[in-house]
């Protein structure tokens, strides 16, 4: 059986779905593959949380997502606290930069369900789930693609978008090269009750034994990342629950009292990739798939739903009797996404390998950075505006 369609999106993650519902208005049929589809906690706690900028959640917004949303399982960011390894310290208020928040902090699998609901009722789309419907051949004919699943089936397609993560099956099948670099570190996430409120603040403490930051959640809870040297991660993974809530209260000097464990650790590699070639002819990849970057930046995941919201002005502004796969139309997505990755990626590197060096004279310098950048309204509004809406200039709502 051959499913004949105009756009394939390989890869049901955040990226993927919201590029689909990107799609929704569009003239095009469009497909979508996730072998191994995903659902929500059954109201548990979920480990993986993002911080989601204020054009993402504008996105999610435009794309009908948002609002479906639990309010009670989201949390807004007011103000950002950076604390150095040598006494320098820097905060970030959106007050101070003119945004009604910096940030929201909400479950991975909370928008990644409210992303299926609204995709299982569009009209143009067509969802390959199972299994049986991974990619395990793909060939290239004139004009088209096909994806040949492992149940035998076949997708045929104009445009492959590879959303399927940083190990990208599209990515490798397509022949774009990425150069992947470890961090030799692990990133360690958890959700905690605390003792005092967070009053919607996120902090993040630069440390001997890697960076931890805290993520307010609703209520008196927060989530945690913790990127730990290896050697460190493995000891932090090794204790109980009460002794690594002990641990991380420590580490965060106590700030908001006891802590407790309300979900249990998940720990993953963090790496650096990059991909210096993201479209070739009927191929474009978005999300994790096109670039990674650390997580001390809390990032990653307002990186793929840019790449969304670009990707999809690009196609939907095409007249219907256009070619969707075509480079010269893909090249318009790549360039316009060149700027914010590489940026990001070679900012988080910087600072990830620059905390990572102990010698005291380096410490000291790197605190007094900080201290100097706090007194400069300026410099924060900007690096603010840019993180939070890919642009130094743009305002809210525009």
């Amino acid at each position: 059986m051959t499913v004949n369609v105009d756009i394939l999106i390989h890869g049901g993650g955040l990226a993927g779905l919201a590029c689909a519902a990107a799609l929704r208005d569009s003239p095009w049929k469009v497909g979508l593959i996730e072998p191994q589809p995903q659902r929500g906690h059954e109201g548990q706690w979920d480990a993986r949380v993002y911080a989601y900028t204020p054009a993402a959640v504008a996105l999610l917004e435009r794309l009908d997502v948002w609002p479906r949303l639990d309010p009670e399982r989201w949390c807004a960011v007011d103000r950002m606290e950076v604390f150095g390894d040598a006494g320098g310290m820097l905060s970030f208020s959106a007050y101070e930069a003119g945004l009604s928040r910096l940030a929201v902090i909400a479950e991975q699998s909370l928008v990644r369900d409210a992303l299926w609901e609204a995709v299982r009722r569009q009209r143009n789309l067509t969802l390959l789930t199972g299994e049986g419907k991974a990619g395990q051949a793909l060939v290239s004919e004139e004009g088209t693609l096909t994806v040949v699943c492992r149940d035998g089936s076949r997708v045929r397609t104009r445009l492959l978008v590879g959303a399927d993560g940083r190990q990208s099956w599209v990515r490798m099948q397509a022949g774009l090269p990425a150069r992947v670099v470890p961090y030799h570190q692990q990133g360690i996430v958890a959700n905690f009750a605390v003792q005092r409120p967070h009053r919607h603040v996120a902090r993040q403490w630069f440390r001997d034994d890697g960076v931890l930051a805290f993520l307010p959640l609703p209520g008196e809870r927060v989530s945690i990342v913790w990127s730990a040297p290896q050697p460190q991660a493995e000891a932090l993974l090794a204790l109980d629950e009460a002794a690594f809530a002990r641990r991380v209260e420590a580490a965060s000097g106590g700030i908001l009292g006891a802590m407790t464990t309300i979900t249990p650790r998940q720990a993953f590699p963090l790496s650096l990739l990059r991909c210096p070639q993201v479209v070739r002819p009927r191929v474009a990849l978005i999300g994790d798939a096109a670039h990674g970057i650390h997580p001390l930046s809390g990032h990653g995941i307002n990186l793929g739903f840019n790449d969304v919201a670009v990707l999809g002005e690009v196609l939907r502004a095409l007249p219907p009797e256009a070619d969707p796969g075509a480079l010269p139309v893909l090249s318009r997505y790549a360039r316009r996404r060149a700027e914010e990755p590489w940026l990001m990626q070679t900012a988080t590197d910087a600072l990830a390998r620059l905390f990572a060096l102990q010698p005291v004279p380096l410490r000291q310098l790197r605190n007094v950075g900080m201290r100097l950048v706090d007194r400069l309204p300026f410099v924060k509004e900007a690096l603010v505006r840019y993180a939070a809406f890919g642009d130094f200039f743009v305002q809210e709502n525009e």
